[in-house]
């Protein structure tokens, strides 16, 4: 795939209330995420660096023992084996993920 529009990647809803679309070359990846208000990721970790931007909306986010509200324009840096969660506040929330290497369940 060469261009793409978000809009028309297929969709899959990981979690209640969080759909996430991909695009990804060999050896990176870009996920598209649309959180509903109030919609939770459980604390998790993974092999992957990820890198996380908050286009719209707003959401609690742990990483390690820190904790901080991001809104629109905020990102995080999470490096491999690191423990983290995210939290949606009370607004539809549009986030976008980098990650190295590609994750091959999210193809």
């Amino acid at each position: 795939m060469t261009f793409f529009n978000v809009s028309e990647l297929p969709g899959t809803e990981m979690l209640p209330g969080v759909t996430r679309r991909a695009v990804y070359l060999d050896h990176v990846m870009l996920t598209f995420f649309d959180f509903a208000p109030g919609s939770i990721v459980p604390e998790h970790s993974h092999p992957h660096e990820q890198i996380t931007y908050v286009v719209q909306g707003a959401m609690e986010f742990h990483l390690g023992e820190k904790t901080r509200v991001l809104r629109a324009g905020d990102g995080v840096c999470i490096p491999p084996g690191t423990a983290h969660k995210a939290i949606i506040l009370d607004e539809p929330t549009v986030a976008l993920d980098a990650w190295h290497p590609v994750r091959e369940e999210y193809k």
